[in-house]
This record gives C-alpha cells, structure tokens and sequence, in this order.
C-alpha cells in the first residue's frame, strides 16, 4: 500500500519491496557470505563465552537465527526474551521448546506496570498499543549486551528492506542506536517516556546506554536476512524441526497464517490499528509475502485480504479492556481517533473501507 511508511515507488510503479525482491534473485549472495563470516571471525569467542546475542520469542525467525548461528556457523549465542505484555500460552510452550532445544537463554522482565503506562502512552498518543514492548525490545538489548560486554547482536529480518521502507540498510548491513531510534521508535521513545511520569527507578530496560557506556562497548547491530535471502516460510520448516515450534491450531486473528507471532495478544490489535491508520493489516501483510516469495498468485492474495482484513478484534476485547483499564466507549474512541478518514467510514459503528482491493 502507498500508505506504508517510508515506503518509494521507481519510475514504473514499483514498490520497494517489490524492487528488492526482484534485485534479490541476482545479488551476489555469496559476496554477502563472506561478509557475514568476517562479521562472525571478529566477534568470535574461543574461551567458551558468549559471543553473540539474539532476541527471540520462541517463533520462527529468532529461532532460525540462533539455529544457524549455533550449528553452522559455530557461534555461542546467547538467546533473550524480553517478555511481553499478555503473553500467549503457545508463545509461552514455543519458547520453553526452544530453549529445551539447546539453548542458553535469559528473559527479562520489564517492571509490569511501566511496561502498561507506557503501552498506554503507545496506544492513546500513537496509536501503537505495545509501544512500550516495542521500546524494551530495542533499548532493553542493546542494555543487555552493553552489561554482558556483547558487541554482536543479531535480529531476524530487516522489515525496512524486505517489506517496503527505507533503504538505508540494504547496501550496510550494520546500524547503530540513532537509527533504532528514528526508524524502528518512529522518533517517539524519549517523548513516551516523558509522558508516562514513570520514576528514572522504573526505566532501566527502557533506556539505551549513554555515549560513554556504548563506547566502551562498541557494538555491530545487524540483521541476518542482509546476509541471506530471508523466507519466513523456511524459517518455520526449520524451527519446527530443529527447535520444537508449533503452529496455532488456527489461523491468528485477522490473517490466514498459524505459524507466526504467536507470543502476544497485543499484536492482534497493533495491526487493526495498522490497518487503520494506513489500510493494509495483518492479512495484506502476511499475503504481500507470500506472493513476494512466489507462493500465491496475486488473485489468491486479493481474495485473502478481502476475507481477513480489518477484522475488529472481539476475540481479545474484554482483555485488552482490562490490561488497558478503560471502557468499551474510551477503546473505540481511541480507534476513531486514529481511523484514515480518507480510507475508511463508520457504519454501525465499525470503520469500513472506502476503497476496495482488487
């Protein structure tokens, strides 16, 4: 969708994605190879330590990561959850898996309540309701590796590049904290944590290190589908096999995939809001892959999205109402708020789309 964010299009209509999709089938990969081998041999540990670190939730693509990190490369990478808010109990199972698969593994638990004041702040502000996690995720990892004397940390897949957004990254594989922070935090994390009123006390994983502590561990932050051509859908063979993942035993709310982001319930109503405030969700989304990858013809997608997307998400209302400690009125309120008058009206009392995707 043109309503994606950071998202250009080249002279003949096509998206960045799509652009990257197709310079893909000709990138010298094995170029790439050999950086990623020289990234690894400088970061690499013989005394038995860590050296390297990887989020994960237990899905597919951390789980991918420290797989290949581990048996093919012969890395000693130390996994991290950060937990998130309204963990799902086949998230909660898949990580356990993962970890009982060979891992060493530590979780950090953000104090609770911050965790919701700011996923609060996220979903009345910005119209991001797990915006606190999202800053955890980023700032609490870069803490970690910073404490641990860690200078590699390896996230999944670059979704600027491979999903349509900048491109700042698709010829640099390596980024510092000032792009986490414009890109990834959309240049609200310090407005956030100013807003919430939280105690200095209660944001120790909400905060990046200073200047002075960053140098003193310098870090190469990166992400692995720079340096392989990324499918989520082999991801997934693979973390099944190799690291006990399980699918849900059916599709997640407002898509047609079980077999990724099973770890929250927030996320559910992070893509409403997506699709909301730009017209595509989760289902678009999920489709706009598959068709990337070559696994559905266009026809099949469209007809996808037209039976998933935008599916108001009744399935965790009364949850969401009550983590958030608001009424049914403040909710859909705060979803008007954001709604794109431009793409959608309200009927019944349910934005629906003025457009059509065909």
């Amino acid at each position: 969708m043109s309503t994606r964010p950071r998202i250009s299009f080249d002279a003949k209509g096509f998206c960045n994605a799509c652009v990257w999709t197709e310079k893909k089938k000709s990138l010298d990969w094995e170029s790439r190879q050999k950086e990623l081998e020289q990234l690894l041999d400088k970061h690499r540990r013989i005394d038995g330590a860590f050296d390297c670190l990887v989020p994960v939730s237990g899905g597919k693509d951390g789980s991918y990561v420290a797989y290949n990190l581990k048996h093919k490369y012969g890395m000693n990478p130390l996994a991290l959850t950060v937990t998130p808010a309204l963990a799902l109990e086949l998230g909660e199972q898949n990580l356990k898996a993962f970890v009982a698969s060979g891992y060493n593994h530590i979780t950090v638990n953000p104090a609770q309540e911050a965790m919701r004041v700011l996923n609060r702040v996220g979903l009345f502000e910005m119209g991001f309701p797990y915006y606190g996690w999202l800053i955890a995720i980023q700032a609490g990892v870069i803490r970690m590796a910073n404490k641990l004397g860690l200078g590699l940390i390896f996230y999944g897949e670059d979704g600027e590049v491979e999903y349509g957004g900048t491109t700042e990254t698709d010829k640099n594989p390596i980024y510092d904290v000032n792009y986490m922070k414009k890109v990834y935090l959309e240049g609200g994390h310090e407005k956030a944590l100013r807003e919430s009123g939280l105690p200095e006390s209660e944001l120790f994983f909400f905060r990046f290190p200073s200047d002075k502590e960053l140098q003193e561990t310098p870090m190469d932050i990166t992400h692995w589908s720079y340096f392989e051509n990324w499918d989520p859908y082999r991801n997934y063979l693979v973390a099944k096999e190799h690291c006990g993942l399980k699918e849900a035993e059916s599709s997640n709310a407002g898509t047609f995939t079980n077999f990724s982001q099973n770890d929250q319930a927030l996320y559910a109503l992070h893509t409403y809001f997506m699709y909301l405030k730009f017209g595509f969700g989760r289902a678009n989304q999920d489709a706009s892959i598959e068709v990337r990858r070559g696994a559905m013809d266009r026809q099949q997608a469209v007809n996808l999205v037209n039976l998933y997307d935008g599916q108001y998400p009744h399935e965790y209302l009364e949850t969401y109402l009550d983590y958030y400690q608001i009424s049914r009125v403040e909710f859909d309120a705060t979803l008007d708020k954001f709604a794109n008058k431009d793409l959608f009206e309200k009927f019944d009392g349910y934005w629906k789309p003025r457009f059509t995707v065909s």
